[in-house]
């Protein structure tokens, strides 16, 4: 493979993995729809929901105007690989670390060598930062008024950091250091877990949430090079 063949293959799979993301998001808020507590929180979340799909629409167009077909159908088999919340509490969590992961991933490609991949992210990150902190919001009114949050929220907190951590890919792989070398992204995914981990700390610490003692307590394959 030349380097211009496996630049394109990497371009693909990054559209690939940003599509799913958005999907992903899509699905999981219309499922938990049915536990937001009020109307005016249901109309929020539907909006959110129907700007996610445009990104991913967005995403897909590029993806299929590349010569690559239908993402769907690159994508249909990973889709059951976050799962879905079960209660308001773990919505809220979800949102605030898979949302807000999401968040961070697109950062990474904000200087992508590829323009039209760049001037994608940049417009996804401007719409996503109105309801980043929705997740993050929601939590913090809990953790003060619910005396039972803390019991029942750790788990699901160590339960979403895994899979928002795990969003993030592999550290340490050939094509995330030809990725970076390309300037096609900026950090390696342990880099980017990292910031991900100081920029929820706070909301952690507020709530009265704890990590887990290393990421590979909950297997996350990110070595010593992350600090909790």
């Amino acid at each position: 493979m030349t380097d211009e063949d496996r630049r394109r293959d990497v371009l693909r799979r990054m559209m690939e993995s940003q599509a799913y993301r958005e999907i992903m998001a899509v699905n999981l808020v219309g499922h938990s729809l049915k536990f937001v507590p009020d109307a005016a929180t249901k109309a929020a979340c539907i909006h959110d929901l129907e700007e996610e799909l445009e990104h991913y629409e967005a995403v897909a167009s590029l993806y299929e105007g590349e010569g690559h077909g239908n993402v769907m159908d690159a994508i249909q088999d990973r889709l059951g690989r976050v799962p879905y919340p079960e209660s308001w509490l773990e919505l809220a969590m979800a949102q605030f670390l898979y949302d807000r992961a999401g968040g961070q991933h697109l950062a990474e490609y904000t200087e992508c060598a590829w323009e039209p991949y760049a001037a994608i992210v940049g417009k996804i990150l401007a719409e996503e930062e109105e309801h980043e902190s929705f997740g993050e919001e929601s939590l913090q009114e809990m953790s003060k008024s619910d005396p039972d949050f803390l019991a029942a929220a750790q788990p699901l907190f160590e339960k979403w950091l895994r899979v928002a951590c795990l969003s993030f890919g592999r550290p340490g792989t050939p094509d995330s250091e030809f990725a970076v070398a390309e300037g096609l992204k900026k950090h390696d995914p342990a880099e980017v877990i990292q910031a991900f981990i100081d920029d929820i700390r706070p909301t952690v610490a507020s709530c009265g949430l704890s990590f887990p003692d290393r990421l590979e307590d909950i297997g996350i394959e990110a070595g010593e090079t992350v600090t909790l």
